[in-house]
């Protein structure tokens, strides 16, 4: 059985940076895409980033130029790395492969 554990999560200022990681275990992480999700309070669960097979990577405007999203195969991981983090970045951040499998998530919280 597939399963994905996020790590990385915490408490930062504004401006700060975290880096995410979800490992992957029971299968690869190569021939997929892997999506991570961010669930802000109040709000509904968004896509803010996703990263395919072939390496190719896509990134909501939010987070656009801030949030490089990578893959290490090999480790059957996947990583994302979030710089300059604003208050509005605050969410549970999942990570979520095929669309019906998904980590448990790790929780971000930006402090202004």
């Amino acid at each position: 059985q597939v399963q994905l554990v996020e790590s990385g999560g915490g408490v930062v200022q504004a401006g700060g940076s975290l880096r995410l990681s979800c490992v992957v275990s029971g299968g690869p992480t190569k021939g997929y895409t892997f999506r991570w999700y961010r669930q802000a309070p109040g709000k509904q669960r968004e896509v803010v980033a996703y990263i395919t097979s072939n390496f190719n990577t896509h990134y909501a405007d939010s987070v656009k130029g801030r949030f490089p999203n990578s893959r290490n195969d090999a480790q059957d991981t996947i990583s994302l790395q979030k710089n300059s983090l604003r208050p509005e970045d605050t969410g549970t951040y999942t990570c979520n492969c095929l669309d019906k499998i998904w980590g448990q998530g790790t929780q971000v919280t930006v402090s202004s």
